[in-house]
This record gives C-alpha cells, structure tokens and sequence, in this order.
C-alpha cells in the first residue's frame, strides 16, 4: 500500500473520506483518518485525499 497518513496532522474533518472514490479511508473514534479495514489494496492512487487535505496529513506514494 502506497498510502501514507500522518494521524498527529490528521484533525478528523473528514474531506479525504468524502471525496476518496474508493471509500478507502475512514474517520475513527479518535476523530483521526485510517484506513477501512479490509480496504487496504483497493486505494486506486487517483490523489484525491491528498489533494484535499487541508492538514497535509495524507500522502499518496506512486509507484515509479
């Protein structure tokens, strides 16, 4: 998996949930992103919860 979140960033505002094509990403009870369970392989690296994420908290790695 090529997608990296940094949770001390991460404020729970939710954008990467709304706008991830895949719904690979969810909120916890923490108010922190994670990673859907058993959602692991199915990010698509499209950069959508990158791109929107007002916190810098999330990080889409392409493979070269």
């Amino acid at each position: 998996m090529s997608l990296k979140l940094i949770t001390k960033r991460c404020k729970g505002c939710g954008i990467c949930t709304f706008f991830c094509p895949k719904k690979v990403l969810v909120i916890t009870e923490l108010n922190k992103a994670a990673i859907a369970e058993g959602k692991e392989n199915d990010c698509i690296k499209c950069g959508q919860c990158e791109m929107r994420c007002p916190d810098y908290a999330i990080f889409v790695e392409k493979e070269a």
